[in-house]
C-alpha cells in the first residue's frame, strides 16, 4: 500500500499529509515520514526520499529497507500509543519479496534506540498525543518492543 505525496495547493497555506484512505497504518506511517524529514525535505513530494514502485528488484529493495527503518520505527511507536498492531511493510508485493530478517531487526533496534533516547519533538509530541488520545502505555517502553512481534 503505497500511500500519497504531502501537498500544497493553490491558495493553501499549509501542507497536507495524504494517505490511503481508512487505512489508519498508512496515516501513521506517512506522519512517520514527515517527522523523520528535516524542515527543507518536508517541502518537497515526498519529503525528498527514494521510491521505487512495487515491482523493485532485489537491489532497490535493499535500499528500500535502507530508507524505510526510521519511519517503520515510528510507525511501530505511533501503532503502539493508539493501541493499534504494528506490521513492517517491504511494499514489494509482485515480486514477492518480504521484508528480509535484517530490516526487522534494524526497525526493532531503531525502535529501542527511540525508546532510550526519544525522536524529535514532532515525533514526540505525535506519539505522546496519541497516547492520550487513546489512553494506551507510554509508547516509549523499550519491554513493550519485541523482535519476535515482527515475524
Amino acid at each position: 500500500m503505497r500511500a500519497l505525496l504531502p501537498t500544497q495547493g493553490e491558495g493553501q497555506t499549509y501542507h497536507q499529509v495524504e494517505f490511503t484512505l481508512d487505512y489508519a497504518a498508512s496515516a501513521l506511517h506517512e506522519v512517520a515520514h514527515w517527522c523523520v524529514a528535516g524542515e527543507a525535505r518536508r517541502q518537497l513530494p515526498d519529503y525528498g526520499y527514494w521510491y521505487a514502485p512495487d515491482g523493485r528488484s532485489a537491489d532497490q529493495q535493499a535500499e528500500f529497507e535502507q530508507v524505510e527503518v526510521k519511519p517503520q520505527a515510528l510507525e511501530w511507536i505511533f501503532a503502539r500509543a493508539c493501541g493499534l498492531k504494528f506490521r513492517v511493510s517491504a511494499d514489494n508485493l509482485e515480486n514477492e519479496l518480504g521484508a528480509s530478517d535484517s530490516f526487522k531487526k534494524a526497525i526493532w533496534q531503531q525502535v529501542l534506540d527511540y525508546c532510550d533516547t526519544r525522536p524529535n519533538p514532532r515525533a514526540r509530541a505525535f506519539a505522546e498525543a496519541l497516547m492520550k488520545e487513546f489512553g494506551c502505555p507510554n509508547p516509549f517502553d523499550r519491554g513493550s518492543y519485541q523482535l519476535a512481534d515482527l515475524s
